[in-house]
């Protein structure tokens, strides 16, 4: 039978005969057969060498026959001279060759040479064998397991343990004695021990825990791995606007997955239509690959890292056969079918962990508040003292220096530069000096919560100031510009937009004031009649090329609606009121008909009301998509601020209160222990005590800023959702997928919860594209997963099992009658009951949301608000409205 690398010989074309192992040990055949027939006829049966047809065996049993008789034949021969003690001592970790006579030696020496000599490494047929070893010591040809020298200390460490209970001084001694014949470097086989203890489990908590145990053991063993390690874990190599990207299409993956595992395309296709994630499939094929005759180098935290750099600097010619070369190299060296399978999901940018940018800011401020390198100065606290505190005082602990880190991050989003800070003075306030705004490097943007109508709006800011603005239907940017005249331009989603808009680019100098140098400020870069100051529609606007843009050929012309200030002249201006920063922007700059201006606005109170109505109007009949509504100022005092939250919102109470569950079960595990870390780290809580603040809130969606929507006001809400599944069609729909699985993203667990099916709302044209887009008889296509429900989805399919699972990739926006408590949907369970999910009555499909990705789909926290929101409602109607809600739920599924 012949090996599955053979047979991918076979299929190359080639019309050179195929040699088998046999072919290459004929002389050492020969020789023990001749050695049999010389031995007296007085030898017992069982004792002689048995002659096996080679042909009948494959390579793999071939190769354990040999070394079987060769064994038999060191056992027999004589010993010349006794070997010193340590000479005697086998060592099985890079050697091919022990105690072999001369003779022996001599015939694994030329055989290596034949093999080495006849077989190719870009067929993967043979193995190549490592060279001999000095001659001082005697070694013998061997097959090397594939899961060799297990890494037994690494896979017993318990990182799933309570922080404060795990000792990371039990490990780390032993990991540096073992990391030392590896270079010294924490291997990669510490990072796969996190992530399948992380993707075991469901729970918050444990997620959270397991990581900082893990940052823990890094910092104190090897602060070097650390900076990588965190790059690893949140799936990515560089911050969104470093252009750094991998690049790898999923051939590449294949091929190497071919040639190291020894698979054809059959086989990989079989494997891969089976479990359809790529991890999946490598895990498959490496656990079938059960021996290898050359053993793989242990791959180091960093060595994957910069690996994974490499791959993306490759650029040119020659790029592709280089980048190639890396994902073999990594797929071969990965010991064991868990690391194929994370070193392939690595590769793929999939790692499917459910550890978010949040998480790990969480585990990064626990980890160094409890631990710290060799040698730092900062201090730290000893977990046993911790762990004897109450618990509002350990949240209080965790929570100050959790606000910390976000804080440094939303201002300076790359581990690059957070990582050596925390490495070399921990969590203080020092951070936030170390991590302030700087130029050129976007900070994340402030948020604005979504109202239902302007009544909810007037009522949330009953007694405050505020401003209403314009919201254009256009880009929202962030622009910076130095003393030098340099500008750089951000999207939402901190990607450089800079070639995007030669325009701006050259405009934005000249808008500096008198005393203005260097500025960071946020506007709508809208698209615009350049003569008559018309807006135009956002597809007008994306219509305009993305890079390489030049400016004599710009067809669509912009202009610049500024609306904030948040940095001038080496200042940061985040903690001062709005109307002091909008006073800035409007008294500093320059004004430019049609190319830079201010967003229209209106100053009022919740008294005002006509006068906000007809502001609304508006700005809907200047195709804007609504208002924006914003806090002017702070309170004078803050103690009012918990008081004046709860008028302005009854509906809402506090959240921590009202999910805080007894005893999680099972499935509820997920959402229970959610809420538990909600609980433990209180930022919602922290929140809305200072949602009325006027100041810039970077990566906050808060109450001092309110969006009105048209879509919102109408009696239909809107939810951006994730198509994640679909269902065969009946009747005339039946060549289609209708209805389709749509899911919200859950921001704590990082899983997509389903939410509900639509088969409302889309048009013949979009069932045919879709169902073309959405192929699973094209066997490679990456827009549908061929394994089944992925594991990252909640759902469970009472609503029936989906014909096909998408790969999520685009955001639908979707209208509905309301929200529904469901036994079916997963979707926000525990936040508002703790045996149900929410569900939509009537969903309608609107349009696909190109501008969001599948990060800015509606969250559970999001949707258990506006079910509160609804519910206040109903309490005002008679008792026979609520039934008629709970009687929809089953329209709604």
């Amino acid at each position: 039978m012949d090996s599955p690398s053979k047979r991918r010989k076979k299929n190359d074309g080639s019309s050179k005969p195929v040699r088998r192992l046999d072919f290459f040990f004929a002389k050492q055949n020969a020789k023990a057969a001749a050695a049999t027939d010389k031995a007296p006829r007085a030898t017992v049966e069982s004792d002689r060498p048995q002659v096996v047809d080679p042909s009948n065996l494959t390579d793999e049993e071939y190769a354990r026959r040999l070394q079987e008789e060769w064994n038999k034949e060191v056992r027999d021969a004589p010993r010349v001279a006794e070997q010193p003690a340590k000479e005697q001592e086998p060592d099985n970790s890079d050697e091919l060759y022990r105690d072999l006579s001369p003779s022996a030696k001599s015939k694994a020496s030329n055989t290596e040479a034949k093999i080495e000599s006849r077989s190719s490494p870009a067929t993967g047929s043979i193995p190549t064998i490592a060279s001999a070893a000095p001659q001082s010591k005697s070694n013998t040809l061997s097959l090397q397991s594939t899961a060799a020298e297990e890494d037994t200390i690494t896979a017993n460490i318990p990182f799933d343990q309570s922080p404060l209970e795990f000792e990371t001084s039990k490990y780390i001694p032993d990991l540096q004695k073992h990391w030392t014949a590896d270079g010294g470097h924490a291997t990669y086989a510490l990072l796969t021990r996190c992530f399948i203890l992380i993707n075991s489990t469901t729970s918050r908590i444990k997620i959270v825990d397991t990581l900082v145990n893990l940052l823990r053991t890094i910092i104190e063993s090897d602060p070097e791995s650390l900076l990588p390690a965190v790059w690893l874990a949140t799936n990515s190599i560089s911050p969104p606007y470093i252009d750094l990207e991998l690049g790898l299409g999923g051939s590449a993956i294949s091929k190497a997955l071919q040639k190291v595992c020894g698979l054809d395309r059959a086989g990989l296709r079989t494997l891969n239509n089976k479990y359809g994630d790529a991890g999946d499939v490598a895990f498959e094929a490496k656990k079938r690959q059960s021996f290898t005759l050359r053993k793989p180098k242990p791959l180091t935290i960093k060595s994957v890292f910069e690996s994974l750099v490499k791959i993306a600097n490759s650029k040119g010619n020659g790029s592709v056969e280089m980048k190639q070369r890396i994902v073999e190299r990594l797929i071969q060296d990965a010991r064991g079918a868990e690391e194929s399978r994370y070193v392939v999901r690595t590769l793929v940018q999939h790692l499917r962990i459910g550890a978010v940018k949040t998480t790990m800011l969480i585990a990064l401020s626990r980890a160094f508040l409890l631990s710290k390198p060799p040698n730092a100065g900062f201090e730290t606290r000893n977990p046993k003292d911790l762990a004897k505190l109450k618990k509002e005082d350990l949240v209080e602990i965790y929570s100050r220096n959790e606000e910390i880190v976000k804080a440094c991050f939303a201002r300076r989003p790359n581990y690059n530069d957070l990582i050596p800070a925390l490495l070399e003075i921990g969590v203080g306030e020092e951070l936030l000096l170390r991590c302030g705004l700087a130029m050129h490097i976007p900070l994340r943007p402030m948020l604005g919560s979504i109202t239902r109508d302007l009544g909810e709006m007037l009522t949330k800011l009953q007694g405050r100031d505020f401003s209403c603005e314009y919201k254009y239907d256009g880009q929202r940017a962030q622009v910076h510009c130095d003393d030098k005249g340099k500008v750089t331009i951000f999207s939402r989603h901190l990607e450089v937009m800079t070639d995007k808009y030669p325009d701006l680019v050259a405009l934005v100098p000249k808008i500096r004031g008198e005393g203005v140098s260097s500025f960071i400020l946020e506007g709508e870069v809208v698209a615009v009649d350049r003569t008559s100051g018309e807006l135009k529609t956002f597809q007008t606007l994306a219509n305009r090329a993305r890079k390489d843009v030049f400016i004599g050929a710009v067809t669509i012309d912009v202009c610049l609606f500024a609306f904030d200030l948040m940095y001038l002249n080496g200042e940061e201006l985040l903690s001062r009121p709005f109307r002091e920063r909008r006073d800035m922007l409007r008294s500093l700059f320059v004004e430019i008909p049609h190319h830079f201006t201010w967003v229209k606005s209106l100053d009022a109170t919740s008294a005002d009301t006509e006068t906000v109505s007809a502001f609304f109007k508006s700005a809907l009949d200047l195709k804007c998509e609504g208002i924006m509504v914003k806090v002017l100022d702070n309170l004078p005092n803050p103690d009012l601020l918990d008081e004046l939250n709860e008028d302005g919102t009854p509906s809402l109470p506090p959240t921590p209160k009202k999910k805080k569950p007894t005893k999680p079960k099972s499935k509820k595990l997920a959402s229970a222990d959610a809420d538990l870390e909600d609980s433990t780290t209180e930022p919602k809580r922290s929140g809305r005590r200072k949602a009325l603040l006027s100041t810039y809130e970077p990566d906050k969606r808060l109450d001092s800023w309110l969006k009105v929507k048209k879509d919102y006001s109408t009696t239909s809400e809107t939810l951006d959702l994730i198509p994640i599944a679909a269902f065969h069609g009946s009747g005339r729909k039946a060549a289609w997928w209708s209805p389709i699985l749509l899911a919200i993203r859950n921001e704590s667990t990082g899983t997509l919860d389903a939410v509900t099916k639509c088969m409302s709302g889309f048009t013949d044209a979009f069932y045919k594209a879709n169902r073309a887009k959405y192929d699973p008889d094209d066997p490679e296509s990456t827009t549908v997963l061929f394994g089944g429900k992925p594991s990252y989805v909640n759902y469970n399919g009472g609503a029936g099992t989906p014909a096909v699972w998408f790969e999520p990739n685009e955001v639908w926006e979707v209208a509905f009658a309301d929200l529904t408590l469901s036994p079916t949907y997963t979707a926000a369970i525990g936040l508002v009951s703790d045996e149900r999910g929410l569900s939509t009555r009537f969903p309608r499909f609107l349009r696909v949301r190109e501008d969001k990705g599948i990060d800015e789909a509606t969250e559970a926290e999001e949707l258990a608000v506006l079910y509160r929101k609804q519910e206040s409602k109903v309490v005002k109607k008679d008792d026979g409205e609520g039934g008629d809600v709970e009687e929809g739920e089953g329209m709604g599924d």
